[in-house]
């Protein structure tokens, strides 16, 4: 890491002043004394964990070696920061005793050095800020991505023809691996459906904030006089879930099998490869049709399934603390518009948190990370001031 330039220029001007407001805020209530003993816990634990990798208790025991592993490398990069952070400090220690010097070139030459120390000390405690709020379990899953054509017909497909080529592009950029689960093609081309399975690193805790519904202005290849129409696509991600995620007992499901419907190919009348899947105790069902062999219609069911079971506790837990507040970045719902992409202005604009920027014509080529970040910095912002307010 370098001591330098922790935060991109370009995503300081894109992400929301309050979200930097609320950054700033965090270290004076938590405190360097605080956040020094805080980080020596950490380093602490950090040492601990190097040790049990090499104990050969751990080492055969699987289960234990995978959460070892994957607590000590989420520790890592906070562990990195603090020596990182502590050199800062002792650099700035010894350039504050240079001032004292009776010299007065070693004292010009100490003021230079403090002024230096000074902005590294605060760019570092904003880093570990950030670092030492706790992170949501789920955005290390992967995905299942879905993206429907909306309103707007022909030109409604070709958009969401346009979304998948932006998220293509990026998933290539994040070294992110694909699968088409299903496809369903426009008419005059695009998709009215599609249904991929992203796998990576912290697939979920990027692409969760692109669930809603997506706005298009343009004019559609299918309009002869150049008016300017609006369509719509909409997104739906989904954490790839794991049985032992949720409290699910084999025993209470029912499994059906029954032959799909709709477009997909002669298979689909002949032979029964959709699933659909019952949870006994609740009576929430989830089937799927969308995949071209009953294992990956079984798995998808099951995906769904998770998911609703697991939305249903969240909203039984939401509706008994009354003072919960909505999330800024909204509740991922199809219903929610969430952002537009302008093209006779080349402008897109994500509406949940204010963010405009005028370089369509790249985001569309897959540069939307951006975007991206400046959402998971207003979401972290979200999470200071809700610790604040309580």
């Amino acid at each position: 890491m370098s001591n330098a330039t922790i935060w991109d220029a370009p995503i300081r001007e894109r992400i929301s002043k309050s979200a930097l407001i609320f950054v700033s805020l965090q270290f004076k209530i938590l405190g360097k004394k605080n956040m020094l003993e805080k980080l020596e816990e950490i380093y602490n634990r950090y040492c601990g964990l190097e040790e049990q990798l090499a104990d050969p208790a751990v080492i055969t025991d699987q289960d234990r070696m995978r959460k070892v592993s994957k607590e000590y490398k989420d520790l890592k990069e906070i562990v990195e920061a603090y020596h990182a952070y502590k050199d800062v400090l002792g650099n700035l220690d010894t350039a504050k005793e240079m001032l004292k010097d009776e010299d007065e070139d070693m004292r010009e030459m100490a003021k230079e050095e403090v002024a230096s120390a000074e902005a590294a000390k605060e760019e570092w405690e904003e880093k570990i800020k950030l670092l030492l709020i706790p992170k949501d379990p789920e955005d290390e899953r992967d995905v299942i991505l879905e993206i429907r054509s909306g309103t707007g017909g022909d030109e409604a497909s070709i958009f969401a023809g346009d979304l998948y080529r932006m998220y293509s592009r990026y998933f290539e950029g994040q070294k992110w691996s694909t699968e088409v689960i299903s496809i369903t093609e426009g008419t005059v081309g695009g998709y009215s459906k599609i249904v991929i399975e992203v796998n990576g690193t912290d697939v979920y805790g990027k692409l969760k904030f692109e669930s809603g519904a997506h706005r298009v202005q343009r004019v559609p290849k299918t309009e002869s006089q150049g008016r300017v129409h609006t369509s719509a696509a909409t997104v739906v991600v989904m954490p790839k879930l794991e049985m032992e995620d949720i409290d699910i007992n084999k025993a209470d499901l029912k499994i059906d099998t029954f032959r799909a419907s709709g477009a997909g190919g002669q298979h689909v009348n002949k032979t029964e490869s959709a699933i659909r899947i019952t949870h006994l105790p609740t009576g929430v069902v989830a089937e799927s049709q969308d995949g071209r062999s009953q294992h990956k219609n079984k798995d998808i069911a099951m995906q769904r399934l998770y998911q609703k079971i697991q939305d249903q506790q969240v909203q039984e837990h939401q509706s008994s603390v009354a003072s919960a507040r909505r999330s800024l970045v909204g509740t991922g719902d199809r219903s929610d518009k969430i952002r537009t992409y302008n093209y006779p202005q080349n402008r897109v604009t994500d509406h949940r948190i204010g963010l405009t920027l005028y370089s369509l014509d790249k985001i569309v080529e897959g540069d939307v990370g951006g975007i991206i970040e400046a959402l998971q910095v207003a979401e972290t912002a979200e999470k200071m001031k809700a610790g604040e307010e309580s």
